[in-house]
């Protein structure tokens, strides 16, 4: 069996202490059936189908569940795998969780703030300088694009 260890940035606590804290019935009332199946619980968006997979626009991604900041749109780069992928999150902004599901070793991203799943974090596959790539859900973020863009 291969085992895999975080990487240093992803071994923080797995206890969530952000700042939102909502009943299941209160974010069902918030988000709609996607955003909730995806952010609350923890699932996937079909490969190639979220708005955000091919964007170039400039701007902020933000926690579509809390709008708390997540990634600048700078670090955003196409991995081709389907999934918007960025190379940094912004600082604090990301909880990591040890991921076993599927038969394999993956580091789960949730949003800091509300403890919303986004996607996972992948690390060593050499796509940027900073050899990590953040692959994130489109229906788990909006974009606030930037005033120039």
């Amino acid at each position: 069996m291969l085992r895999l260890s975080l990487p240093p940035a992803c071994q923080r606590s797995a206890t969530y202490r952000g700042g939102v804290e909502l009943t299941e019935e209160q974010w069902r009332a918030r988000l709609n059936p996607e955003e909730f199946r995806v952010l609350r619980q923890g699932g996937t968006e079909p490969p190639w189908s979220g708005e955000y997979v091919t964007t170039d626009a400039k701007g902020t991604y933000r926690c579509r569940a809390c709008d708390a900041p997540l990634f600048d749109s700078s670090t955003k780069f196409d991995s081709h795998c389907g999934w918007p992928s960025f190379d940094e999150a912004l600082p604090g902004a990301i909880r990591y969780l040890e991921d076993r599901s599927l038969g394999m070793v993956r580091t789960e991203v949730r949003c800091a703030n509300c403890d919303s799943h986004l996607g996972h974090r992948f690390d060593g596959e050499g796509f940027t300088p900073k050899n990590a790539r953040y692959c994130i859900n489109s229906v788990a973020m909006r974009l606030e694009r930037a005033e120039s863009d």
